[in-house]
């Protein structure tokens, strides 16, 4: 197996943020199928990738005749995880879904297969349904397992901690097993661009939180223009988002919420439009924002093929595909480093195939 010519199974796949994270990182699918039964995530996956295969249901995987696929690729409904959540775990009925994952994994034994699930998950049921899924995958049989716990504040001005895991065929010849640990160091983000700012006191409205280290007195909040991607996250004292404006009023969320130095200061969710200071107002943030705080391009999700109709995707429906989908960024930067790995193993063999493999791991 290399990078090239692979074939992709997006399995839950929504607004398709593993496959744009993985293609972003330099794999090249020459076939990819996806499975998805939410009709506005399947429109917009068919506008973007008009391409590739929708396949139904993960309930019908196996009897759809596909071809193997290379990698499979899968965050599973994780409502029933979430710290935000009723807290269900194992039991309720969004997460089961993750059984089909893996019976479409013991069925067709990629080479990779990749989850992501919420924070959540490692405290579900005190941690019992996390080391389930573990065994779970453990009992496929022949696969390297590894996971860690990473965020998208580290790629971009958005706090969404979410677990990755990745299983590595023990018969594909690879050394799989140093994905991880990816780091905050580790940025695919161009640095070189500044962000726009403006100055305002913090006393306006306490939801808005400081950035690394800056003090209660001395804020700044983004200002997201047109031509501008969110970038360059570790600008001092820059604070990214508050929360969902039509809840200020109603909840009173505004007083519950302190200034926090040192985190980014939101996660998008299917279920809340968030919003960030503007001048003088809180506003709701627009849909090319929440595209950017997710890694996607300006109007990822704008437009749906609906059965050979191209129409705008519902702007509802644009919130709530970008809640759900994985961050293509933080893909990416996992894609990347699995291609590096591809390019070791390869020089590796190259000197094991004319006796100089010793050479390389000293230089190495």
């Amino acid at each position: 197996m290399t990078n090239k010519g692979l074939i992709l199974l997006d399995l839950f796949s929504g607004t398709g943020g593993f496959h744009k994270g993985l293609t972003e990182a330099g794999f090249d699918f020459k076939e990819v199928y996806y499975s998805e039964i939410d009709k506005h995530a399947i429109a917009n996956y068919k506008y973007n990738y008009p391409h590739a295969k929708h396949i139904g249901s993960v309930e019908n995987i196996i009897q759809s005749g596909i071809s193997r696929p290379d990698i499979i690729t899968f965050g599973s409904p994780c409502q029933d995880f979430s710290l935000a959540g009723n807290r269900k775990g194992l039991a309720g009925d969004k997460s089961s879904l993750i059984q089909e994952a893996i019976t479409a994994i013991t069925h067709f034994r990629p080479d990779i297969f990749i989850w992501e699930n919420v924070k959540g998950t490692f405290s579900s049921n005190a941690g019992s349904d996390f080391w389930a899924i573990i065994q779970a995958f453990a009992n496929i049989g022949g696969y390297d397992i590894e996971w860690q716990l990473v965020n998208t504040s580290w790629l971009l001005p958005q706090n969404r901690e979410r677990i990755y895991l990745i299983g590595h065929l023990t018969t594909a010849y690879r050394d799989w097993r140093n994905v991880f640990p990816v780091g905050e160091n580790e940025t695919t983000i161009n640095k070189s661009r500044q962000p726009n700012k403006v100055r305002f006191q913090t006393n306006t409205c306490t939801t808005i939180t400081t950035r690394y280290g800056g003090t209660a007195s001395d804020t700044y909040v983004s200002v997201i223009s047109a031509n501008n991607t969110l970038q360059h996250r570790n600008e001092p004292n820059m604070t990214k988002a508050v929360i969902n404006p039509s809840r200020i009023i109603s909840n009173q969320q505004c007083r519950r919420i302190k200034e926090i130095d040192g985190e980014p200061s939101f996660t998008l969710t299917a279920q809340n439009v968030q919003g960030v200071f503007d001048g003088s107002i809180i506003r709701r943030l627009t849909e090319i924002e929440c595209e950017r705080l997710q890694g996607f391009p300006d109007n990822w999700t704008k437009y749906g093929n609906y059965d050979g109709i191209i129409k705008e995707v519902p702007k509802t429906q644009r919130y709530k595909l970008l809640g759900n989908a994985v961050t293509a960024k933080m893909v990416e930067l996992i894609g990347s480093r699995l291609i590096t790995n591809f390019k070791q193993a390869d020089t590796i063999r190259v000197g094991l195939d004319y006796g100089i493999a010793d050479d390389y791991k000293q230089a190495a």
